[in-house]
């Protein structure tokens, strides 16, 4: 499966009715050189070491779509998102239904209900005892129907590259997709019923 824009992956789930799941994954990378101006960007926030950031979609079983150009890690997940413009393809593609985590809360409303996150907690303190049982439940639900994707993500991180980069950051981009493109292939390959005998 070559899919090389996020537009594809919209248009291929679309016509295969396929759910998606979308997650952005970090990659970490080399320090920036002291006195570059820039040097902060690639900080995450989340793991507070120099990192870039892939959007990542998967289909329903966990197989690799395609892997997003990387942005400097300080950037939330959802900002990346909107920049590749999945707001607009949502809206204007196919009825497609994706899953993502609470990261991407927000884009269901901007969506039309086409990205699906977790249930927002409504009590912060003192909740009932029936709403947290509710809001477990719920959440163990979405889990479970995202949780290809990780298994996904994992087979993406076992190549070295997209686990941690320690060339220029300027060229990760071209080897983690090249890795994704390599992963898909081998995964279309295994579910080819010829090698199975």
């Amino acid at each position: 499966m070559r899919l090389r824009t996020l537009a594809e992956v919209v248009d291929h789930l679309g016509a295969s009715g396929q759910t998606g799941i979308i997650d952005g994954t970090e990659i970490r990378v080399r320090r920036p050189a002291v006195g570059r101006k820039d040097r902060d960007v690639f900080i995450s926030g989340k793991s507070k070491q120099n990192a870039v950031k892939t959007v990542v979609p998967t289909d329903q079983n966990g197989r690799l779509l395609f892997c997003s150009p990387t942005r400097p890690g300080s950037g939330a997940d959802i900002t990346h998102a909107r920049q590749l413009g999945l707001v607009k393809l949502l809206l204007v593609g196919p009825a497609v239904e994706i899953l993502a985590d609470a990261g991407y809360q927000g884009l269901g409303a901007q969506t039309g209900g086409r990205v699906v996150t977790p249930p927002h907690r409504k009590f912060k303190k003192n909740a009932p005892d029936w709403y947290e049982e509710m809001h477990e439940r719920q959440r163990k639900a979405h889990s479970s129907r995202r949780i290809r994707f990780e298994h996904g993500i994992a087979h993406l991180k076992n190549w070295r590259a997209p686990a941690r980069h320690l060339g220029r950051r300027e060229h990760i981009s071209d080897s983690v997709q090249a890795g994704a493109g390599l992963l898909s292939q081998q995964q279309t390959a295994d579910l080819d019923p010829r090698r199975q005998r």
